[in-house]
């Protein structure tokens, strides 16, 4: 979180499977956090039976990827992503 704050990204990508926490935690934590409610996360995950797309999204996720991910369509995600914004 005090890097979130101190750099202020555009975007942040979020894996859900953390080794301290779980993503959907960090991201709850960005949500509560004004000065980083606006920043789009974007999660990612192998396990989708851990972390289903629905709780992602009731976390304050903007977008939700099951990993593998394809690098065809990542590029286009992430633009679309970072458009939206919050």
């Amino acid at each position: 979180m005090e890097s979130i704050n101190r750099e202020r990204p555009e975007m942040i990508i979020v894996d859900l499977s953390l080794p301290d926490t779980d993503g959907l935690t960090l991201v709850r934590k960005l949500r509560s956090d004004p000065r980083a409610t606006k920043i789009p996360v974007l999660a990612v995950t192998f396990y989708p039976e851990r972390y289903s797309r629905e709780q992602a999204m009731a976390a304050g996720c903007d977008a939700y990827l099951v990993k593998p991910i394809s690098t065809r369509t990542l590029p286009d995600l992430v633009k679309k992503v970072a458009a939206a914004g919050r």
